[in-house]
């Protein structure tokens, strides 16, 4: 028995270890911050993973199965378990950067530790639960509340992290220092920041060297990295995307890479579980405009309330806008749409005029294009390198971009993320298809706080007034588009209500025609249902 308790004990133990991998993941998608990961961890506590295993415990404790049963049929479900694990599939991978692998080994250690500790401790157990049924019920319970060992060695790690990451924050204001005539845009914004920063890179190329930050790299490590691995001494503007969920979040980037101008894109209803108002979105978005030192300026986008009623009095704010025009010192006027993308002008107190072409469509995305056009024109992009560069300008992946199938079907990726002014955009942009079936894919509108279900319900509204088919994914906005879409005419025989996005594609197949298109708006990461 002993070759094969310690056999047994090694298995759970394995299963054990490799359970932390999703605790892990789920902790650096809420940005290796206790608050948020335990939001989410509250929501989510009841899941059938879970309940699997506390089955287990409690079968192991049982006195209806004999304890070598119980071992052996809880090291067959640890085999089981373990080999799920590792053919799982996720939207955002957990990525092993050096911090998760320090996280990771501690979270194990701390468990290991307590394992042993009650497997050879003397004078643990009984004859009705032996040492072993002890040690291998702690095991279940480790994994069972596998947070708590990681939630204890997040904290553990705090000052090791704290002192790396001011270890490489310092490097990165060093090579800042080192490149003194470095320009150093900041983009911020409720929505619309990513395109805008892709836009702006693409113009400014044509006069500049330019680098942005990759990917989502928009929080102040993320931009740490950027810094230290990507810039070179050659680079001639630094385009630095910054993100933000609190208040502090943009000064905190600010503080590290002291742009001489910005752009400030939207101030809407985003991350409100975070920063529980739309005041304090504004105030932290305009934490860029206050970082701005005197001689800069900043470029805001007056089509949103927010935006207009906010005060700049550090340094000139340079209003642009579509549907305000009022107060704009740049507007885009006489929009026109077509197949091929979209027409409109630019013009500016200044005497800018600027007739503009680009594969691009919907409001939000010219408005974006707007934002970088009056960016590349204040630091001197001519006009013609403008006009050549936007013309040439790609949809940005997974916003609003296009392509045929073989069957001739339309597919509109939109997928990256969604939000109030986006996805009625989109809507807008599949409303104006008419050859075949207009149909939606959607999960909805996530991080919107108090405001979550009103909003869902208005976009389910505006499903149902302007498309034919919707397909509702999952089950954390289903109630809120349902009810939104019936208040309409639609035909609710066109409305499929779907766990997955699998299920989604089910349909699809059944339902999908010569000159349909299907707009897939948002995909919501792991951390949702």
């Amino acid at each position: 028995m002993n070759v094969l308790l310690i056999v047994i004990y090694v298995i759970c133990g394995i299963y054990m270890v490799l359970n932390f991998k999703y605790d892990i993941q789920m902790f650096q998608q809420n940005s290796y911050r206790i608050p948020r990961y335990w939001k989410w961890l509250k929501r989510n506590l009841g899941s059938s993973w879970r309940l699997v295993d506390i089955a287990c415990l409690f079968m192991l404790f049982s006195t209806l199965i004999p304890n070598v049963a119980a071992t052996f049929i809880i090291a067959g479900v640890a085999i089981v378990k373990s080999i799920l694990i590792f053919r799982k599939k996720y939207k955002k991978p957990l990525v092993f950067t050096r911090r998760v692998w320090r996280l990771y080994i501690v979270t194990a250690l701390l468990s290991i530790a307590a394992f042993v500790l009650m497997a050879t401790l003397p004078g643990i157990g009984n004859v009705q639960y032996p040492q072993f049924v002890i040690a291998l019920g702690v095991l279940l319970l480790l994994t069972i509340c596998s947070f708590i060992p990681l939630i204890l060695a997040d904290i553990i790690l705090m000052p090791v992290e704290a002192a790396i990451n001011r270890r490489y924050i310092n490097d990165a204001k060093r090579i800042l220092r080192s490149m003194p005539d470095l320009n150093i845009v900041g983009i911020t914004g409720s929505f619309g920041k990513t395109s805008t920063k892709h836009y702006l890179q693409r113009i400014l190329s044509e006069k500049f060297d330019v680098l942005i930050t990759p990917g989502s790299f928009n929080t102040p490590m993320g931009v740490v990295r950027t810094i230290r691995e990507y810039l070179k001494p050659y680079n001639e503007i630094f385009i630095c995307e910054m993100g933000a969920k609190q208040k502090g979040d943009i000064k905190e980037i600010c503080d590290i890479v002291h742009p001489n101008c910005g752009i400030i894109t939207a101030v809407g209803p985003m991350h409100l579980e975070s920063f529980k108002s739309i005041e304090n979105v504004q105030s932290t978005k305009f934490e860029l405009a206050d970082a701005i030192p005197a001689g800069g300026f900043i470029v805001i986008n007056n089509d949103f309330e927010y935006c207009a009623n906010r005060y700049v009095h550090n340094v000139t704010p340079i209003r642009y806008g579509i549907t305000n025009p009022e107060g704009c010192d740049y507007i885009a006027t006489d929009i026109h749409y077509s197949p091929l993308g979209t027409r409109f002008t630019v013009k500016g107190k200044d005497g800018l005029n600027l007739n503009l072409e680009t594969s691009l469509l919907g409001e939000a995305n010219i408005s974006d294009l707007l934002a970088a056009v009056v960016m590349a024109w204040q630091l001197g992009v001519e006009p013609d390198q403008i006009s050549y560069a936007v013309k040439s300008i790609h949809q940005v992946e997974h916003r609003l971009s296009m392509k045929q199938t073989p069957g001739s079907v339309t597919i509109i990726d939109d997928a990256f993320n969604s939000n109030p002014v986006g996805s009625k955009m989109a809507v807008d942009v599949l409303a104006h298809f008419n050859d075949g079936k207009r149909i939606i894919v959607t999960p909805g509108m996530i991080e919107l706080g108090a405001q979550q279900d009103e909003l869902n319900e208005k976009l389910g509204k505006y499903i149902g007034e302007k498309l034919d088919v919707a397909i509702i994914v999952g089950e954390y906005n289903r109630e809120a588009l349902d009810r939104g879409i019936r208040s309409t005419d639609f035909n609710t025989e066109n409305l499929h209500l779907v766990s997955s996005f699998n299920e989604a594609q089910q349909v699809l197949a059944k339902i999908l025609a010569k000159g349909d298109t299907v707009l897939y708006e948002n995909d919501l990461p792991d951390t949702f249902k």
